[in-house]
């Protein structure tokens, strides 16, 4: 087919530099995405290009996961009687002679600054495309393809699974390093003007201090709906601790919690400084905030694949630390910047560094991971064998389940703590007004004629096709949402997410940020409305690290308990919107930006089913999980099922 990737078995002869030692190699399976396969390419890497792949290692994974299973359940014998990190890399990791024959193998291949991680969880290597393309019999093209928004984008991809020696084979679970920059969905801000950037003249207000203070008349009606609120200004930290009932007492004290990023903000301490200060908060000590660079930097220089602008804004590490004093104001906070040469490996590698710490201690026991992996993008069972390896050591690993309908890499896995979005109304006096699946349907209005645009943006979740029910889901998520088909049988597997909190951008945070000074000094404070499960998961890890205040362990993968608390008080229950609901709690308006620009509404828990399969229902549901915490009491649950 013209234009497009072919497609060839994995592990068949290729065209390159030492082919024909071919016959000996054997695939590593699930190191490519399906798509590559069927996507139009825009052209080759340049041979001569610098790469630094990751060569990642095969633990022990039965015999961690059921370990880290022990350790996670209560009633266990062996519950809370955590591995260090060393112990665990004696007990399950990879043997020092696996790892060092990848290396060996490596540098025989022609790679250079050949290094195995401090836990041995992979080998990296640095070199040429065309010497990485020989070792691992594969080719490095580029692909067009689209992002989340549908605009189109070209991203770098080997075109199979890659090959490494028969007799290495086992001793591999995958590896990273070879994709260039993919469509920033992981991340996703949505931006509204803030107190912080004044906002253009208008006629109207054009957001609400807290919800439905004011309110918009759509004519014509839009589905049904004539009223609807104006979004928020941005929720203060008052307001959201309010909603999700923090208290003064349970701060997260003595605990950190470990934010892992891909780029390093400007400013952080002074930006959270004046974070806290603006919304009344105690102003943190320099002792409660540290950040690192993970162990591996890019020796390269970074893979970028599209000429398409950065955001104006990148505030993705400022809400994490904001998101988290809100909650936790008490909790020491870690921010890890990954040192991979693409997002991905960037990301992984920062969430290992958490995880192999000093060696006798990781450096955190909650991680906030507001990022998302695309299915395909990395192997799964790599993410799996990160996460079990945190289970092991009481590690908490919480991720955002992403801000499109569907699933992820790194949501799906049973041992990461998925958590989704949700659309929350505040009122007045911090009361809770109303609170649902984020699942925005978006109408744009043009000369008095809607079009619906279908489900602009929302929480992920669903069911994975790749990993079985838990036994902590098992009577909690309805056989309607567990059973799924696979190939030709249906099969009751992982549901997603866990549980949630406010994610919608008409109903955010509002948040600050440092300028970059054109000087290389930090320019001013400046303030934006964030949302996405970016903000839902470090709002929840937040509210984690309040729980295990004062405890004698960590909760670690707290799964286990989250389920056993299903259908208490410990949750609200977030119900779908009814008939009753009022119509002004239906959606939000969203007033045109620029001239010639048109006024679009989003409409609240929409699931039409062309554009998403997930639910919002009484009980578990695939859109908010158990449900979202309620203060005293999801602390006081945890607390009695971990004392």
């Amino acid at each position: 087919m013209a234009g497009c990737a072919a497609v060839v078995a994995a592990g068949a002869m290729l065209g390159v530099p030492g082919s024909a030692q071919a016959a000996t190699t054997a695939p590593v399976p699930g190191t490519v995405s399906p798509a590559v396969r069927i996507l139009p390419r825009a052209g080759t890497v340049p041979a001569s290009g610098q790469l630094t792949v990751q060569v990642w290692l095969t633990p022990d994974l039965a015999g961690a996961a059921a370990f880290a299973d022990a350790v996670a359940t209560p009633g266990s014998a062996e519950f809370h009687h955590y591995l260090r990190p060393d112990g665990y890399t004696a007990r399950f990791g990879p043997s020092a002679a696996h790892a060092k024959a990848v290396a060996q193998w490596l540098s025989a291949e022609g790679l250079t600054r050949v290094d195995i991680s401090r836990g041995r969880d992979y080998v990296s290597a640095t070199g040429p495309v065309s010497t990485v393309q020989s070792a691992f019999r594969v080719r490095i093209n580029r692909y067009r393809t689209e992002d989340a928004n549908g605009t189109p984008t070209v991203v770098q991809s080997n075109d199979r699974d890659v090959s490494v020696p028969a007799s290495l084979a086992p001793d591999v679970l995958g590896v990273t390093g070879m994709s260039g920059a993919r469509p920033a969905t992981s991340q996703s801000t949505t931006v509204r003007e803030g107190p912080g950037r004044p906002l253009a003249a208008a006629p109207a207000p054009t957001c609400s201090q807290y919800w439905a203070q004011h309110t918009h008349t759509l004519a014509p009606a839009y589905r049904g709906v004539h009223t609807v609120a104006l979004p928020v200004c941005g929720y203060s930290a008052a307001q959201i601790r309010a909603a999700y009932g923090a208290n003064w007492t349970d701060t997260g004290k003595g605990q950190t919690v470990a934010l892992t990023e891909e780029e390093s903000p400007t400013a952080m301490y002074r930006t959270l400084k004046e974070y806290a200060r603006r919304n009344h908060l105690p102003a943190p000590k320099p002792s409660q905030f540290r950040e690192v660079r993970s162990a591996t930097t890019c020796r390269t220089a970074p893979h970028r694949t599209t000429a398409a602008p950065a955001p104006a804004v990148d505030d993705e590490a400022e809400m994490d630390s904001e998101a988290v004093y809100t909650m936790a104001p008490g909790a020491d906070q870690l921010m890890v910047i990954g040192g991979g040469c693409d997002e991905d490996q960037a990301l992984l590698d920062a969430a290992v560094t958490v995880l192999t710490g000093d060696g006798r201690h990781p450096g955190a026991s909650i991680v906030s991971n507001s990022w998302q992996i695309p299915l395909g993008a990395v192997p799964e069972r790599t993410v799996h064998a990160i996460d079990v390896r945190a289970a092991a050591e009481g590690v908490g690993m919480y991720f955002a389940s992403g801000d499109t309908p569907g699933l992820t890499v790194t949501d799906s896995d049973p041992y990461a703590v998925a958590v989704g979005g949700t659309s929350l109304g505040i009122g007045a006096a911090g009361n809770r007004v109303f609170e649902t699946g984020w699942s925005d349907d978006y109408g744009s209005l043009d000369h008095g004629t809607w079009t619906d645009l279908g489900v602009s943006a929302g929480g992920g979740g669903g069911t994975s096709l790749v990993h079985a029910q838990p036994a902590y889901q098992k009577g909690v998520v309805p056989a309607s949402m567990s059973r799924v088909r696979v190939g030709q049988r249906v099969a009751t597997n992982r549901a997603v997410p866990d549980l949630a909190a406010d994610g919608d951008p008409d109903t955010g945070l509002l948040t600050g940020y440092t300028e970059s000074g054109d000087d290389a000094r930090p320019g001013p404070y400046r303030t934006m409305v964030n949302g996405g499960t970016s903000l839902a998961c470090p709002l929840i890890a937040g509210l984690v690290a309040d729980a295990q205040q004062g405890r004698k362990s960590p909760f670690g993968f707290s799964n286990p308990l989250i389920y056993r608390l299903a259908g208490t008080r410990a949750y609200h229950d977030v119900l779908p919107i009814g008939p009753r609901t009022p119509q002004q709690d239906r959606g939000a308006y969203v007033p045109s930006v620029g001239p010639g620009g048109s006024p679009g509404v989003d409409l609240f828990d929409v699931q039409d089913h062309a554009s998403t399969e997930q639910v919002t229902a009484k009980g578990y549901d695939t859109m908010t999980g158990v449900g979202t915490p309620d203060g005293a009491a999801f602390i006081a649950g945890l607390r009695r099922l971990a004392p």
